[in-house]
């Protein structure tokens, strides 16, 4: 086992993990890829990685062409900025691919490094577009409760996750919230899709009119929820949610950070959903993750307003970052759209995704507490839950089902995630996964979550007496 688990106990500050514990236990070293879906740690073991990093390997690991495009643009033009109408080939081509791909009605794009700050840079463009048309009270951005939408001031507040607020005094004021669309827990019993969606869009109408539609501006939301579930909307959510926010005159932004790019076997989600958002974040499968990008799609609309009214009015547009348009990134991002092109891989997230749920659901049919599957494209999720005379109950969270399931099935060598709030085992695969791997990932996973089963039997945590 190399030093460098020592060094990066001792120096590493990590994201979403328990710093108390990482002290003591540390960490597993990545240390290099192979192909595909494979990755391997500095003892050599190796994983199959069912997650593609996080969400975002897209093209898989191990792709030269992405490294040599990077490389070739570093000894060429290694950086320069976008400022003040400076602009870098790369750049300029990236736009016009991502433009050509995107749902019709996009007119502009604006690079960043993340998800988080594509979502930020949203919240601003809300609010210039709004003072630009004399409308200084429309600020407020509703998200949804489980929606995942990044860690910035702002961002950390639109995720609609418990654990991004605690200790960090968020959501900032301006933020709402209204339920998320998830079947095992929000769904009324007697609801069929038509009701769920009819209730889901009355909610949020009813949200808008409690505060005043003069000061709502934009609603954001992933066309299928990753990190708060893998949630997948009923049929005609999106299309009743677009027309009570066309009545109010409220922004649709499509946080399309994972579903972008071909996760749900379309271009972008939007798609699959069957609307038409003003405003579109992209990042992660924009570069399969070899290189830190993200992107801001603006709608003809707003951008009308944006170089016509607010540029009269307030000048230079004041936002930005170092870099953005960084030639570099936009290199990767070109080759990794060869690729995705190239090797068809948009419809083979699509068809493998179909055998991933279902091999999921076959495989989980029969486990007492597999309360759902679900997903959409190369996305699934598989919730555990109680069983109970009444119904399904949540586990008790100092349990920690999901976490112990994923543990489980990484010392067996396949890397999934359990999810937050909840206990929900996500995955999102490299596009090239094949049908065997698909098959082990699942029944490794199956063989985990029938161990710590037999463990939550023994520990009596199954126990319904209580209910």
């Amino acid at each position: 086992m190399s030093d460098t688990r020592d060094l990066d106990r001792s120096y590493v500050f990590h994201p979403f993990t328990a710093a108390n514990a990482h002290e003591q236990s540390g960490s597993v070293m990545m240390a290099r890829a192979a192909e595909g879906c494979w990755i391997t740690d500095d003892t050599g073991k190796r994983y199959l990685d069912a997650l593609a990093g996080l969400w975002c390997v897209n093209a898989g690991y191990g792709r030269a062409r992405i490294a040599d495009a990077l490389a070739d643009q570093a000894r060429g033009l290694s950086y320069f900025h976008g400022f003040s109408s400076m602009a870098t080939e790369p750049a300029a081509q990236l736009a016009e691919r991502v433009m050509a791909k995107a749902p019709q009605g996009f007119s502009k794009i604006f690079f960043g490094s993340s998800g988080s700050d594509a979502n930020d840079t949203q919240a601003k463009l809300v609010w210039y577009y709004n003072n630009a048309r004399d409308l200084p009270e429309k600020k407020k951005i509703i998200s949804r409760d489980r929606g995942y939408h990044g860690v910035t001031v702002m961002t950390g507040g639109l995720t609609g996750l418990p654990g991004l607020h605690a200790g960090f005094d968020l959501p900032l004021p301006m933020i709402r919230h209204v339920s998320a669309p998830h079947n095992l827990w929000t769904r009324l019993p007697e609801e069929d899709d038509a009701a769920f969606t009819a209730r889901l869009a009355q909610e949020l109408e009813d949200l808008i009119l409690a505060e005043g539609p003069e000061t709502v501006g934009a609603f954001i939301a992933e066309p299928v929820m990753g990190a708060g579930g893998v949630i997948v909307p009923p049929e005609g959510y999106f299309p009743a949610i677009r027309e009570v926010l066309d009545r109010h005159d409220v922004l649709l932004i499509a946080d399309e950070v994972i579903t972008g790019f071909g996760r749900l076997g379309t271009w972008f989600g939007s798609e699959a959903m069957a609307v038409q958002p003003d405003l579109m974040s992209v990042a992660k499968g924009i570069t399969s993750g070899y290189a830190p990008l993200s992107g801001v799609l603006v709608g003809e609309k707003v951008w009308r307003v944006i170089s016509g009214a607010a540029a009269s009015k307030y000048g230079v547009f004041g936002h930005g970052y170092t870099y953005t348009a960084h030639p570099v990134m936009a290199a990767a991002a070109l080759a990794n759209l060869d690729i995705i092109e190239e090797e068809g891989l948009v419809t083979r997230a699509g068809e493998m995704g179909a055998y991933l749920n279902a091999t999921l659901k076959t495989a989980f049919a029969d486990l007492p507490i597999a309360a759902e599957v679900r997903g959409k494209g190369l996305m699934a999720a598989v919730e555990f839950a109680r069983p109970t005379p009444e119904g399904w109950r949540r586990f008790d969270p100092a349990l920690g089902v999901a976490q112990r399931i994923t543990r489980r099935a990484l010392e067996d060598g396949v890397i999934s995630r359990a999810l937050p709030n909840g206990d929900a085992v996500s995955f999102s695969p490299p596009f090239v996964i094949t049908h065997e791997e698909i098959d082990l990932v699942v029944s490794t996973l199956r063989k985990a979550a029938e161990a710590v089963h037999a463990s939550l039997r023994a520990e009596d945590a199954l126990d319904t007496t209580s209910d």
